[in-house]
């Protein structure tokens, strides 16, 4: 049986969402360990999004198979009474055989929170940049107007060693500002590795006047990844939600 859910988690202690030998600090590696120990099978649990170290979810979606019959609600409730208080399992329920978390995706959303106000929130310091300085939010809005669409993202992704295609396409990037703080809303059909802390970084360039707005179809075209800005910390970035047809 295909069962579907939403997982809440707070990012900051683990090493991402992908299981690694070298860790058993990873969103994933917790999910399959703990199934294992409630259900007695070896689980794989598949993300629709892998987020790198540190960084949080509000809207990961996954999906995962068992050969035994559970109720999805019972076992959402056994699943989050052995999980750590910084994961949290939502809206368990029965899929369709064919559905995949990740190959069914049409679109994802993720936020970056920019704290712009000099005035420090200890409270939130896990949960975003806490850059502490004002930005030209008119320059940064002009430039990533020029991001949205359908382009190779080469220069934005943080793998140099990636052979598959960086082809997305970005079809929305909202800004909203908010007492202090800044927030990037980034909507599209996949990221690539890093794109979206590397997209902020060079946004921010823009923000702080140390790159034109008009620089950013040059960095495109470029395809070079030292031609885009720095990459922002993980602590600011949420996956907030994944859109599917089903």
């Amino acid at each position: 049986m295909n069962y579907r859910c939403i997982v809440q988690y707070d990012g900051t202690r683990y090493e991402g969402w992908q299981k690694q030998k070298r860790t058993e600090e990873t969103i994933q590696g917790k999910l399959e360990k703990t199934l294992r120990k409630i259900t007695g099978e070896e689980v794989q649990v598949i993300g629709a999004g892998r987020t790198d170290a540190g960084v949080h979810s509000l809207g990961q979606v996954v999906n995962f198979h068992l050969k035994g019959r559970w109720k999805a609600e019972e076992l959402e409730t056994a699943l989050n009474g052995y999980l750590p208080d910084d994961i949290a399992l939502k809206h368990m329920e029965t899929a369709e055989e064919r559905f995949h978390s990740r190959f069914s995706t049409l679109e994802k959303t993720y936020r970056y929170r920019i704290r712009t106000s000099t005035e420090k929130n200890v409270f939130e310091r896990r949960f975003v940049w806490q850059y502490g300085k004002p930005l030209d939010v008119e320059a940064i809005k002009k430039a990533a107007a020029f991001l949205i669409g359908t382009y190779d993202f080469t220069s934005f992704c943080g793998n140099k060693k990636m052979k598959k295609s960086a082809v997305r396409c970005i079809s929305k990037i909202e800004m909203k500002e908010i007492k202090g703080e800044l927030q990037i809303d980034f909507t599209g059909d996949g990221f690539l590795q890093g794109m979206v802390r590397i997209l902020v970084g060079t946004l921010v360039e823009v923000g702080e006047g140390k790159r034109k707005a008009e620089s950013i179809p040059v960095v495109l075209e470029s395809r070079n990844r030292e031609k885009a800005g720095f990459t922002a910390p993980p602590q600011g970035l949420i996956l907030v939600s994944v859109r599917y047809e089903i």
